[in-house]
């Protein structure tokens, strides 16, 4: 890693580009402690629930759970990368996205052990597409930055991580558990802790946005096309998430959780996350900082 020398002349922070305006509102709004959740409504209403409701929230809850568990294990490679190559708003706001994913294995870790009873054998609800984008997939292609920081690498990273596993998987994943927390099972504390876990998602996903975004303007065509092979290669994957994901809905149709619904929430996702980084072929990198937008939940 380069030595930057500590003079009068050392650049400030550039408070207006894209990552230091995410790591203000990550001061503002990422600051809240899962241990502040208040979890005995819920253990209350746990005990009330029927065993098909229990297993729909357990199979969300252990996705989830293995889902922020393999992101917090797998972004210092990422960091790495940025910092080796001295992008220093960059790096500072990862250090709040690697904190945020931390919560969030700690909020989850007191969910399933304090309203659902745990220790909870979590094995059943683990399918094979899970496995591939978490175990081989996600790990796979950020522990290659240690040795590979080449373009697309980089690129084949942040796909995996913030377009396909926060973007797509874990942002459908979520709006399901909101709509059935809210309307189907009513779990206060969840309720609360969801909204908060999906603030951070957003701005993590807006920073894959950028970064991608970044690369594609600095490298072109190259990093152009390393998007678009890695979307393609992990479509199928997203694909049969989903479906693995609501063939547990489909035994409680009581809930009024429809697979083609959520199919097609996915699809719209992965669409969305398509069109905003072929957009960035045409910006600037000074144009890129200020056109990219937060959603309403940052």
């Amino acid at each position: 890693m380069p030595v930057v020398p500590i003079t009068q002349s050392t650049p400030a922070l550039d408070r207006e580009s894209f990552p230091m305006r995410l790591w203000k509102k990550a001061k503002a709004h990422g600051v809240w402690n899962p241990d502040d959740i208040d979890f005995k409504p819920d253990r209350d209403a746990w005990i009330g629930l029927s065993d098909a409701k229990k297993n729909c929230v357990l199979q969300l809850c252990a996705l989830f759970y293995a889902g922020e568990k393999a992101v917090t294990l797998d972004l210092l490679p990422l960091i790495h990368v940025v910092a080796s190559e001295g992008r220093i708003e960059e790096e500072i706001y990862l250090t709040s996205f690697l904190w945020e994913e931390a919560k969030h294995v700690d909020l989850f870790s007191r969910f399933l052990g304090e309203v659902c009873g745990g220790p909870v054998d979590l094995s059943r609800y683990y399918h094979q597409s899970h496995q591939l984008i978490l175990g081989e997939e996600l790990h796979g292609a950020l522990t290659r930055l240690y040795t590979d920081a080449s373009v697309e690498a980089q690129v084949r990273a942040s796909v995996t991580y913030n377009m396909v596993v926060e973007g797509i998987m874990a942002d459908t994943g979520y709006h399901l558990f909101q709509r059935l927390l809210t309307k189907h099972i009513v779990l206060q504390g969840m309720q609360k802790a969801v909204v908060h876990l999906q603030r951070d998602e957003s701005r993590h996903i807006a920073f894959g946005m950028y970064f991608l975004a970044r690369l594609i303007v600095e490298h072109g065509d190259r990093a152009y096309k390393a998007f678009l092979d890695r979307m393609i290669e992990l479509k199928p994957v997203v694909e049969n998430s989903t479906i693995e994901l609501m063939r547990c809905f489909e035994q409680e149709p009581a809930l009024g959780i429809r697979a083609d619904e959520w199919m097609r929430f996915s699809a719209q996702r992965f669409n969305t996350r398509v069109q905003g980084i072929i957009r960035a072929r045409t910006q600037t990198l000074d144009g890129l900082h200020r056109s990219i937008r937060f959603s309403d939940r940052e």
